[in-house]
């Protein structure tokens, strides 16, 4: 059954935008508070000024004296979604809940809605049989051994998503009091590990390069960077397609070679562990969260280590394409079926008659990644429709143009999961949202239908309108007049970008 349930949110993962930020918007209490609009009713409305401010003072005086009476907290909002703002730092998660463990003592920090994380001191074990990892306490003086306490945690990142964290295995954490003797009979360790272990699960939406970057890569350089290397990684649900995939990034986070938990019949001992991986927002870093300030263009120099070696040989093996190097290099990720650019090879000439030297990607599950971040890498332009590969943006480096075209519907996913964290990157970032003219839609419906008109309108039905209408049957005409003041801005940004590291270089 769990399998089926796999599987089943396996065939959605071309559509995981929508899928991902619908939930966070349900079962959450959230006042909108439109100040702009407070301020501009007051400015309308001059002759009534006077009265009107008197009325807000007597009413707050009101609320202030019944919350007093009852002894109500001060504020008279409710809690608001940390991921409509910047990121967990609302929930004041700045000084960590378990920074400090004790020897013998599991903490476990649930403050923050993304995710959990335990962190377990002392004698530690494992057994993937239970699916437990058990921590031995010696207590000589107490006469209640044997006594037990225990914590459960799913080491994902998608605490907020009920329906995938119920496919994600769940390991139990047990505090045991015993003796030495008892425990050699019972759970002989056959590795011992002079490192910390690091607990998270490759499951979920694992399987889409947004979710593997985004709920597992970054979190997993926030989690394990301060261990530099000394740090075991064990993986629930491990993927060996996952551990070739990013094996060359796993080696830059960590010395040892990971375990597959669910597959491991030998007992592993370690001093330290932490099950679970933190995370900020959506492809970033908060440096403020990180105890030595390390920011999201680290993550990228890790990428940097990690690939180059394996570039260095596709080089000689494959070589890029011919480029005139007095160009810039702007390079469009290509889409299959839907949200496609249906007139992409005008694109590419209009491009070419600008001044670029254009090279199409088109990347899928099976493209190396250091093929895409050879291409990436080496551009100043990067164009294309929204969609999981736009993660691929932090394969480019800082100071770069990134250009996505939005489709109907997706304006609210593509600026809060690509347009957002690609400025945090350092990326001059480009949002093109198309008219209704320059979608496939407008072909299929009346031009004053809400479809046209108010997408907010129909994605605000539910999902499965979102998925049917925006995502699987729009295509995209981009407005080559329109669009053409982008390129020929970005041409000029880079261009004069260039010519003054060249001045430097020279100087």
């Amino acid at each position: 059954m769990l399998k089926q349930i796999r599987n089943k949110r396996v065939d959605h993962h071309h559509s995981h935008s929508y899928r991902r930020y619908a939930p966070l918007k349900k079962g959450v209490n959230m006042t909108h508070v439109d100040e702009e609009n407070a301020c501009a009713s007051i400015k309308r409305s001059r002759p009534k000024l006077l009265c009107f401010l008197t009325f807000c003072s007597l009413l707050s005086c009101y609320l202030l004296l019944i919350s007093s009476f009852f002894s109500f907290p001060t504020s008279t909002f409710p809690h608001v979604n940390p991921y409509e703002g910047e990121d967990e730092t609302l929930i004041d998660l700045k000084v960590p809940a378990c920074s400090s463990v004790l020897n013998g003592t599991i903490c476990c920090d649930r403050r923050s809605p993304r995710s959990d994380i335990c962190i377990m001191n002392g004698d530690i074990r494992t057994n993937s049989s239970s699916f437990s990892v058990f921590l031995y306490t010696y207590d000589h003086v107490s006469n209640d051994l044997n006594t037990r306490k225990q914590e459960k945690i799913k080491p994902y990142t998608r605490k907020w998503e009920p329906s995938t964290m119920a496919t994600i295995d769940e390991l139990t954490l047990i505090s045991k009091n015993t003796n030495a003797s008892t425990i050699e009979n019972r759970h002989k360790c056959d590795v011992n590990h002079n490192v910390p272990a690091v607990f998270f699960s490759t499951g979920g939406f694992t399987g889409n390069v947004y979710h593997e970057f985004n709920d597992g890569l970054i979190p997993l350089y926030i989690t394990s960077q301060k261990y530099n290397k000394k740090v075991v990684f064990v993986i629930l649900e491990y993927h060996k397609w996952w551990v070739t995939k990013y094996g060359d990034v796993v080696s830059q986070l960590s010395a040892y070679e990971p375990i597959d938990f669910n597959r491991e019949n030998r007992t592993h001992c370690f001093s330290e562990a932490i099950v679970g991986l933190r995370i900020h927002d959506e492809l970033a870093i908060n440096y403020t969260l990180m105890e030595n300030s390390k920011t999201i263009q680290d993550f990228h120099d890790v990428l940097d280590k990690s690939f180059w070696p394996r570039i260095q040989s596709l080089n000689q093996e494959e070589p890029m394409e011919t480029i005139d190097p007095k160009k810039p290099k702007l390079v469009i990720i290509s889409r299959h079926g839907s949200r496609t650019v249906t007139n992409q090879k005008l694109l590419v000439k209009m491009a070419k008659r600008i001044g670029f030297s254009v090279q199409v990607l088109w990347p899928n599950r099976k493209t190396e990644l250091p093929l895409i971040y050879r291409s990436l890498n080496s551009s100043d332009v990067m164009i294309g429709v929204h969609g999981a590969a736009m993660t691929h943006f932090l394969f480019m480096k800082p100071r770069s143009v990134f250009i996505q075209v939005i489709p109907l519907g997706t304006k609210w996913a593509a600026e809060t999961y690509y347009g957002g964290p690609a400025k945090k990157l350092g990326l001059r970032y480009i949002g093109y949202e198309i008219l209704p003219q320059e979608s496939s839609l407008y072909n299929e419906y009346d031009h004053n239908d809400v479809v046209l008109i108010n997408p907010d309108n129909v994605n605000g039905r539910g999902w499965q309108f979102t998925k049917n209408i925006y995502l699987d049957r729009q295509k995209v005409k981009i407005n080559l007049t329109r669009f053409r003041k982008h390129l020929v801005h970005s041409h000029l940004y880079v261009m004069a970008k260039n010519n003054q590291g060249q001045t430097r270089a020279w100087a």
